[in-house]
């Protein structure tokens, strides 16, 4: 066995239980300092996402719609690069094939954030800043799980 490979890192994944694999996963603590990292990548993209939406909006006069997709746009880049190199330290997969998932896992993100920053405005009657910054909330556990599990998977 590779040094630091354990038997359980070699298990195959089928036929194990999903409460052993989930007890397996949060008992690791490379999984935990994986979350932490993801967490400041992803405030540094909060903060990246909704400066950009606020300029948008509030400094262009942007419908809070369309301000929406280029905040995403800005911010998927900047996380890509540091989830790449910091979080998931993925340097030697293929850069092409990670950066096609991690758009992936994010579109997919981005429509549910999309769909709760509309609702959040235009049902609820919330403001454009606050609501975007509670959508993409909301849409974060979702992003680390597929961008950990698929993009970037060792």
């Amino acid at each position: 066995m590779a040094m630091g490979t354990s038997r359980d890192d070699l298990a195959p994944v089928v036929g194990i239980p999903v409460a052993a694999r989930l007890y397996r996963g949060v008992s690791r603590p490379r999984n935990w300092l994986q979350l932490v990292r993801f967490a400041a990548v992803g405030g540094i993209g909060y903060v990246v996402n909704l400066s950009v939406f606020a300029a948008c909006v509030h400094v262009f006069g942007i419908d809070y719609r369309i301000s929406a997709v280029i905040a995403f746009l800005v911010a998927v880049c900047n996380n890509f690069w540091l989830n790449r190199h910091w979080t998931f330290v993925a340097r030697n997969g293929h850069l092409g094939v990670q950066a096609v998932r991690f758009f992936a896992v994010s579109l997919v993100t981005f429509g549910f954030t999309y769909v709760v920053l509309i609702v959040l405005v235009d049902g609820a009657g919330l403001r454009e800043v606050p609501a975007q910054a509670i959508a993409i909330a909301l849409g974060t556990p979702c992003s680390f799980v597929g961008q950990k599990l698929w993009s970037f998977k060792a």
